[in-house]
């Protein structure tokens, strides 16, 4: 699959890497090709290509919004006329004073950048946990269970694109719902967060789910 980065820091620069390592063609949209970010991801990963932010889009079958969330409305309003139609997966997060919600708790990000790119269709994943975890998703040691990666959005198929990236990469996609329910990922992003970062508990940590046997629904993305 051709897929687009819109922000190649840690995050964006993590997903790229480990994407491209599965055999999918992977760009970072950059406007400044040789930008630190940049080279620390194409040394990582040598597949990784860069191309100006609207040829990547354009070129691209599925584009990952990882930016901060501050840079990342004017992000894709630069490149809108390429996302219409596309699946726009946001890995962003708004992020307060005191590891607030940035936005008060009152709508998602994921719902503001829906507003702003009305023609994309809009996936929230990839947001609940750090960076390292994007690097390695691995948790051996727990048979066949494997770490969940949350995920809403109001297109099922656009939801269907984005789990079948998440299980590429070794997760357990779990629909959450509509975009709206980016909120309360979002939330949990925070509650991460303040765990592993505040708390004390470290990076190395990760949700997961439980099915009992026989229970109702399939539980697919």
């Amino acid at each position: 699959m051709k897929l687009a980065f819109l922000g190649s820091g840690q995050v964006g620069g993590a997903l790229a890497a480990r994407l491209a390592a599965c055999g999918h063609e992977v760009t970072l949209a950059a406007r400044d090709l040789r930008s630190a970010s940049v080279e620390a991801a194409r040394q990582r990963e040598p597949r990784l290509r860069a191309l100006d932010p609207l040829a990547a889009v354009t070129a691209a079958e599925v584009v990952f919004l990882a930016t901060p969330y501050a840079a990342a409305e004017s992000a894709v309003r630069a490149v809108a006329s390429a996302l219409e139609g596309k699946v726009l997966v946001d890995c962003t997060n708004p992020v307060g004073p005191g590891l607030t919600h940035g936005l008060a708790s009152t709508r998602s990000g994921s719902e503001v950048l829906q507003a702003a790119v009305p023609a994309a269709r809009v996936v929230k994943a990839f947001t609940i946990y750090g960076f390292e975890n994007f690097e390695h998703s691995s948790y051996p040691g727990y048979g066949e269970l494997k770490p969940a990666m949350l995920l809403a959005g109001d297109d099922p198929a656009a939801k269907q694109v984005v789990g079948q990236l998440c299980s590429d990469l070794g997760w357990e996609p779990v629909d959450t719902g509509p975009l709206g329910s980016s909120l309360h990922l979002e939330h949990l992003t925070l509650l991460w967060i303040k765990m592993a970062r505040v708390q004390g508990h470290g990076p190395d940590f990760v949700w997961a789910r439980l099915r009992r046997a026989g229970g109702r629904g399939t539980g697919q993305p």
